[in-house]
């Protein structure tokens, strides 16, 4: 689950020139979304199967977009480092 979040960080974040895009933040935004989002725990091949049939699922796709959005906005009004002019 986080490849497909950070992928989806990096879409997003590459048409926001609003929001510092430094790595730290990257993370931070992934963070607070995968720390947000219900938590898929696998151990086996055909866990990991399920889950990754799980991300072809639209309202996974929308939880992700959802916690994303929210995320940036924490993250850009408290960024973790100081604030470039």
């Amino acid at each position: 689950m986080e490849d497909e979040v950070m992928y989806a960080i990096n879409k997003i974040l590459k048409d926001r020139d609003d929001v510092c895009t430094c790595e730290k933040c990257k993370l931070d935004i992934a963070a607070i979304v995968l720390n947000n989002l219900k938590p898929k725990y696998v151990v086996t091949e055909k866990g990991s199967l399920y889950a990754r049939l799980d991300t072809l699922d639209y309202q996974f796709d929308a939880d992700i977009v959802s916690q994303i959005a929210m995320a940036i906005e924490k993250v850009k009004d408290e960024p973790r480092h100081e604030k470039e002019k």
